[in-house]
């Protein structure tokens, strides 16, 4: 919850003559007020738009609430789903994350679905089975064809926000786990699957993150509120290409 559109304009501006030519996918999830607006301006480029939530909700007396239908009528594509302060502040359940999943690929819409563990999850080595849990219910709500649709982000949420990363071996670890457990559904798919990671990802730790075998790309987050910074992000993705 940054900014408003002055402010968006002048990122995008500074971002898209220092990615045009960029083959990796690029995307901003961005407020939803805001997302009619950025759609408009990044059309004819190679930037995507996404929401940073949805309601599990089609329609109906939940206000404040954004649906997944509001979000495709302002051109977003994508979605985020679980994000940790969505987990964290507003009590997002696993049930809940498993609605909104459910919602976003009945829309068409692709889920960024986000797990993690918190510092004293890891600390009592409980990482798997926070994150296991956290994605196998929702494997087991979708079917195994919605597997390629889905897009999985590894955030720890020690690391959101704090300074602190995971080493590059500690977050492969991770994402190998989460593609095992992608790979007992379907392993062709599990293959293919984007697990990115999103963890304090910064310009000088992107490269080294994304030179991991599992490590797809990133999920950015402060880090994407500066032009220069996000682009920086964008061609160390663009370099394991």
């Amino acid at each position: 919850m940054n900014g408003d559109l002055p402010f968006a304009r002048d990122l995008l501006d500074g971002l898209r003559p220092q990615v045009a030519a960029l083959q990796s996918e690029l995307v901003v999830c961005v407020p939803a007020v805001l997302a009619r607006a950025v759609a408009g301006d990044l059309q004819d480029t190679n930037i995507g738009v996404g929401g940073q939530d949805l309601s599990e909700y089609g329609s109906g007396a939940y206000t404040g609430e954004t649906s997944a239908a509001m979000l495709l009528d302002c051109q977003c594509r994508y979605v985020i789903i679980g994000h940790s302060e969505r987990r964290t502040l507003f009590g997002d359940t696993d049930e809940r994350v498993v609605a909104k999943v459910k919602a976003a690929l009945a829309a068409g819409l692709v889920p960024i679905l986000c797990v993690g563990e918190t510092r004293e999850e890891r600390e009592a080595e409980r990482t798997e089975a926070v994150v296991g849990g956290q994605l196998q219910a929702v494997l087991t709500a979708i079917a195994p064809a919605d597997l390629g649709s889905l897009v999985i982000a590894y955030e720890p949420v020690w690391a959101i926000g704090t300074g602190l990363t995971a080493s590059p071996d500690q977050a492969q670890a991770v994402h190998a786990y989460l593609r095992d457990q992608l790979a007992e559904v379907d392993a062709a798919l599990a293959a293919g699957a984007r697990i990115l990671y999103g963890g304090s990802v910064k310009a000088d730790n992107a490269e080294e993150l994304f030179a991991m075998a599992d490590i797809d790309g990133g999920l950015v987050g402060g880090a994407s509120l500066k032009a220069d910074e996000f682009a920086r992000i964008c061609q160390a993705a663009d370099s394991r290409l």
